[in-house]
């Protein structure tokens, strides 16, 4: 099972961020149904990527996040490579779309 490290503060993102080389962001609400159903899909999406590290960040609890990202819905998926932003996916997910990327952006990189 993929590893989720909980962000609970801006501190904690941003070192996540510096430390993994490729980082995959997960944001969402306590109140979110679709936020909820999404990520099981998203940890099991990820399985096969070890060097991508899923991070996910609970926006009720760190609010900053919204502004640091830009953030106006939830869930929203954000992948980063070298502290760049590589993707970025939102509430009606494409997991088929979304995995190919993945793919792509992870061969570019490894």
């Amino acid at each position: 099972m993929k590893e989720i490290y909980e962000l609970t503060s801006m501190d904690m993102v941003e070192q996540f961020i510096e430390q993994h080389e490729m980082s995959f962001l997960y944001v969402s609400r306590q109140e979110c149904s679709v936020c909820h159903a999404l990520l099981p899909k998203i940890r099991e999406l990820l399985k096969p990527y070890p060097s991508i590290h899923l991070g996910h960040i609970d926006a009720n609890q760190v609010e900053e996040v919204a502004s640091r990202f830009l953030i106006l819905t939830v869930p929203i998926m954000l992948m980063l490579v070298e502290k760049r932003e590589v993707i970025r996916a939102d509430r009606f997910v494409r997991l088929d779309r979304l995995a190919e990327q993945l793919e792509q952006i992870f061969n570019m990189y490894t």
